[in-house]
């Protein structure tokens, strides 16, 4: 296969991505505005709705936000909502509570498979071979830095204790303090059961919803994100912003959003970073 094949394949196939995740979107979208409830386009699909009026071209995955409140009203009613190709899935849900991939709800559009069935796609029950929307989750951070370093701290200690029901773990991704501290807490993840460790992650999550705090922060993001730190004022009110063929919302103040995640966020990565972050060719949609 040539390079221009090769170039043609990746854009059919990142297409009907892009159709699938949309019907996901406009789920999600539909549920919302059916119940009243604020969610909010995240990362790199906010990204792509300021910058490109729709997907990034080169991404294949979608994700949404919802301050605490707003989730859990979303929680109540979606799994009756969802059209049978599509399921959320929740971290309690796989190995009945008892392995970890992150903390991370998502919704799945069944009709997909993004990977052969390895052993690993079979130790999540093969519930995570599918294309699928994240879910992230705003909670309140604490203003006093001391206190906001101790809220991250323990989500990056749980985190680790977590690791410890994963399928298995690459070493080779962090440095010499980084594989100790990954070895020591999961070692020590493995001895308490996830359940519990779930449990841990939501205390440390709502420990500090009082509404007192102008902070919020992405409590279910993975470790090396909980850099990013949101104004409520930036993410409290939602506005309709345009997607692809539809309307989708999006945070009331999106550029503080996407400048705290980003940076200079209208200027595009050099081509050779132009590439699919999640699929590797292999990605199938069946409908």
């Amino acid at each position: 296969m040539d390079n221009k094949e090769a170039a043609e394949r990746q854009d059919y196939g990142l297409a009907k991505v892009h159709q699938a995740s949309l019907g996901i979107l406009k789920e999600i979208d539909r549920i919302c505005r059916k119940y009243g409830i604020q969610y909010m386009m995240d990362s790199g699909t906010l990204l792509g709705a300021v910058r490109h009026g729709g997907f990034i071209p080169w991404d294949d995955d979608a994700d949404v936000a919802f301050t605490r409140d707003q989730y859990e009203a979303f929680v109540k009613v979606v799994q009756k909502e969802l059209p049978p190709q599509m399921r959320f899935l929740t971290p309690e849900e796989l190995g009945a509570g008892n392995k970890f991939y992150d903390f991370t709800p998502r919704i799945v559009y069944l009709n997909s498979r993004t990977h052969a069935d390895t052993e690993e796609m079979q130790y999540y029950d093969g519930k995570l071979n599918h294309l699928w929307v994240d879910v992230f989750i705003l909670d309140e951070l604490p203003e006093r830095k001391w206190a906001a370093d101790w809220t991250k701290l323990l989500h990056v200690l749980v985190y680790g204790l977590a690791m410890g029901h994963r399928y298995r773990l690459d070493p080779g991704k962090y440095g010499p303090a980084g594989r100790a501290a990954v070895g020591l807490l999961s070692g020590i993840g493995r001895r308490i059961p996830m359940k519990t460790i779930l449990r841990l992650q939501r205390k440390a999550a709502v420990k500090d919803k009082k509404g007192r705090s102008r902070l919020m922060y992405y409590s279910n993001y993975q470790p090396d994100y909980l850099y990013v730190t949101v104004e409520k004022e930036w993410s409290g009110e939602a506005v309709d912003i345009p997607f692809e063929d539809t309307v989708l919302m999006a945070p009331k103040n999106w550029d503080q959003v996407l400048k705290q995640i980003y940076g200079d966020y209208m200027t595009p990565p050099p081509p050779e970073k132009r590439v699919p972050a999640h699929s590797d060719g292999w990605m199938t949609i069946f409908g």
